[in-house]
């Protein structure tokens, strides 16, 4: 009974961590769909979102059948309880990753990002995706250690994102409005897919070491 239960824990792990990968190919498509007004690919990041919403259901009801079905020891409630949390966090991830696409497709034929902005969001949107990898990685592996990284790669987002603020309000700013409130919404969504991906890092170094992470540069929701 106990290695049938151990098995359904593990194979939920495993399920998260493809989950994972899926976000990873979310981030990395929307950002093409964006950099290269490629209306194909928007909506295919739209039409995708659905089964990540499906997944977070399907693994949020074995994680509380885990619950139900016996009483869990330490380590393993605190993979159940992880597990359900970074569901939530996958999700949302998705969810932010269509709303680039969404702008993406409100803006075709034309780009969404302005030319001088170009190189900041292609940054910015290489150390998201590789945030969401370094995340699935680190829980795949039970790596507490590469998790841990995680913190510095958020700042490096942090200073991405002050950099956009820099040029958005400056005096010769040389595009729309319409431009500017684009900007500052997609920003906030790749700002957001790093965050995510530190808050599930925290949760795996928390399955892993019993311990939540401390600092100022842990982000907690």
């Amino acid at each position: 009974m106990r290695e049938s239960y151990h098995e359904n824990l593990n194979s939920v792990v495993d399920d998260l961590v493809t989950m994972t990968e899926a976000v990873q190919t979310a981030v990395r498509m929307s950002t093409k769909a964006l950099l290269e007004a490629d209306l194909a690919t928007a909506e295919a990041v739209i039409s995708a979102d659905a089964a990540l919403d499906v997944q977070h259901d399907d693994l949020e009801a074995r994680c509380f059948s885990l619950l139900a079905r016996q009483s869990p020891v330490a380590g393993e409630l605190r993979t159940i309880v992880a597990a359900m949390r970074m569901v939530a966090d996958l999700a949302r991830m998705g969810d932010l990753a269509a709303h680039v696409a969404k702008i993406s497709r409100l803006r075709y034929p034309e780009k969404a990002v302005p030319e001088g902005l170009v190189p900041n969001f292609t940054l910015m949107a290489r150390v998201a995706e590789e945030m969401v990898q370094t995340a699935g990685r680190a829980l795949r592996e039970r790596n507490a250690h590469d998790a841990a990284k995680l913190a510095d790669s958020d700042e490096e987002m942090d200073e991405l994102r002050k950099g956009q603020f820099r040029v958005l309000m400056s005096k010769d700013w040389p595009y729309s409005v319409e431009s500017a409130v684009d900007v500052a919404l997609l920003g906030r969504y790749y700002e957001r897919i790093a965050d995510h991906a530190v808050i599930m890092a925290g949760r795996v170094i928390y399955v892993v070491t019993g311990t939540h992470p401390e600092g100022d540069n842990w982000t907690t929701a």
